[in-house]
């Protein structure tokens, strides 16, 4: 189940949907919050986003649209 971003703890492998001109998407690497800001956990580069909600990172899971399910989280 997706978590509204503020919610989401530092230091931990996360999952991130992220809004952009084609709509809402999962992206396909991990993301890790810290106190500097979002990376990806896999490289360490920080990201220029701004995502709108998060689940824990579920290794080998099927990259798939997000679609309606963000509008359902609380």
């Amino acid at each position: 189940m997706w978590k509204p971003i503020l919610s989401a703890p530092f230091d931990c492998d996360l999952e991130l949907a992220v809004l952009d001109e084609d709509g809402e998407h999962a992206l396909v690497f991990p993301c890790m919050k810290t106190r500097k800001g979002w990376r990806n956990a896999a490289t360490g580069a920080y990201l220029d986003i701004h995502p709108t909600h998060w689940r824990d990172w579920v290794p080998d899971k099927t990259p798939a649209d997000i679609g309606n399910s963000i509008s359902r989280s609380p």
